[in-house]
């Protein structure tokens, strides 16, 4: 079985590359800046609906609902797409999707295709499986032109080329698309990318996009996005595949008027999305004359079988969690080694894995609950780390010394005796390495802790101690 999620698997652990990305201080202004935009935005139209909670609610209440019952709403999904013209495709994994998307273009004997902006393609490597076949794929979100252009990868969920500034982007432009002149404003680098992605869309007739809802109840599609790119690939091409994480089934078409006001305002501060494409089956003359649903599980039932951990499941891909994470706002999204990054990569990753890789993810956190405040769909994500965490201890998978230290800790904390013993023998141990009531630098596996920061030498007096030197002094 072959389950995908970016890079992950062979990526580098989160320690490692956090410690690489956090020497980038371009990098990292990129990213401050970026998310402090957006979270601005954010808290102000939040700030704005008097029912934002009650929506959240909802929305958690909807997607609660849909997951309990998710087998029904699928094949109501099937059933609906199916009877207005589409054709519905089932995908255990990876393989699978890219199989089946290859052989409906190989069947149009086409070797390009146009994409709207879809983390479930990159999450199962689709543009490697594509071209691999042949065939040339071609992003048409601005952002994840960037990356293409660029042979980077994504950093963020909403905003994939958060990490890059505008003058970088210019020059990505101008060497990638041939330019001798291009101007330095932000209007100037979106007329480049307009230039360059207009030809195709007019000329390729194949068009994949992913999904951010399908609709059980008519069997539509629903695509949100802030450029018109959207729109134009699945309107303009002859065949349209849709691939859709079996998640982003709702029950009802009404259910959209809630998710569509909690994705807006969550992932890019806005009141409404400048595009939201919906569409059910074929029509003819309007539109797509064929249009195929590739549903993919890739690890989800899976995830869906942990009563603790399910809600992750919830995700409406808004990038909230994103932009609130201290931990995401310094070492960015490539740190995450897989197109899932922040807060919710840090849970969903390791789960689609099984927990075979990414161990470390789980512990890219400080548990703030930043995530939980901000999340439209109310997931608990500390408390899901928490229990990722545990799962990891009990699959034995922890360093022999971190088990040792925390077998040691318990056996402190366990006694009030204990716990003196082990503070006295620690004012011993310190004295070489205290100055003024700090210390500094710590040595061998302990020197991580003064790494960064300056610790608090134990004090010569224990709160225990002060509080029965009181009690002593206040008797007659």
């Amino acid at each position: 079985m072959s389950v995908r999620v970016g890079e992950a698997a062979g990526a580098p652990t989160f320690p490692v590359a956090a410690k690489h990305l956090m020497r980038n201080d371009q990098l990292r202004r990129n990213v401050r800046n970026a998310t402090g935009i957006i979270r601005n935005k954010r808290a102000r139209v939040v700030g704005e609906m008097a029912d934002w909670q009650q929506l959240r609610d909802a929305g958690h209440a909807i997607k609660e609902h849909t997951l309990r019952h998710l087998g029904d709403y699928l094949v109501r999904f099937e059933e609906n797409c199916t009877r207005a013209g589409g054709a519905v495709h089932w995908a255990r994994d990876a393989d699978e999707a890219n199989a089946i998307a290859i052989g409906i273009i190989q069947a149009k004997n086409e070797k390009e295709v146009i994409k709207v902006k879809t983390m479930t393609t990159d999450e199962i490597g689709m543009n490697k499986a594509l071209e691999a076949a042949g065939i040339t794929p071609y992003e048409t979100d601005l952002a994840d032109l960037i990356v293409q252009l660029g042979e980077d990868k994504p950093s963020h969920i909403v905003v994939p080329a958060l990490h890059r500034n505008k003058m970088e982007i210019r020059e990505l432009f101008m060497r990638t698309m041939g330019l001798a002149e291009l101007g330095t404003r932000p209007e100037d680098i979106a007329e480049a990318a307009r230039v360059y992605l207009r030809e195709k869309f007019l000329r390729v007739p194949i068009a994949i996009s992913g999904a951010n809802f399908a609709v059980a109840e008519t069997g539509s599609i629903c695509v949100v996005e802030s450029e018109g790119n959207g729109r134009m690939c699945v309107s303009l091409p002859r065949v349209l595949i849709s691939v859709v994480g079996i998640e982003k089934i709702i029950p009802k078409f009404e259910d959209l008027e809630v998710f569509l006001q909690l994705l807006s305002r969550s992932a890019t501060g806005e009141r409404m999305n400048p595009y939201n494409s919906i569409w059910t089956g074929v029509a003819a003359g309007d539109g797509p004359e064929e249009f195929h649903v590739i549903l993919l599980d890739n690890g989800r039932t899976k995830v869906l079988a942990d009563s603790v951990s399910r809600e992750t499941l919830d995700c409406i891909r808004c990038g909230a969690c994103l932009n609130a994470c201290p931990v995401y706002r310094q070492t960015g999204g490539h740190a995450y080694g897989s197109i899932y990054a922040g807060p919710i990569g840090a849970i969903l990753t390791p789960q689609l894995q099984s927990m075979e890789h990414s161990q470390t993810l789980p512990y890219a956190s400080s548990l703030c609950g930043a995530c939980y405040e901000v999340c439209p769909v109310k997931i608990n994500i500390p408390e899901i780390l928490i229990h990722l965490r545990n799962k990891l201890v009990e699959s034995g998978d922890v360093p022999a010394g971190e088990r040792l230290g925390m077998k040691a800790a318990a056996w402190v904390l366990s006694d009030a005796a204990n716990l003196s013993t082990a503070r006295a023998l620690g004012k011993l141990a310190q004295m070489p390495f205290t100055n003024n009531g700090t210390i500094h630098h710590l040595p061998g596996m302990m020197a991580g802790w003064t790494a960064t920061r300056d610790m608090p030498a134990i004090p010569p007096e224990s709160f225990r101690q002060w509080w029965a030197r009181r009690q002593r002094e206040k008797r007659p």
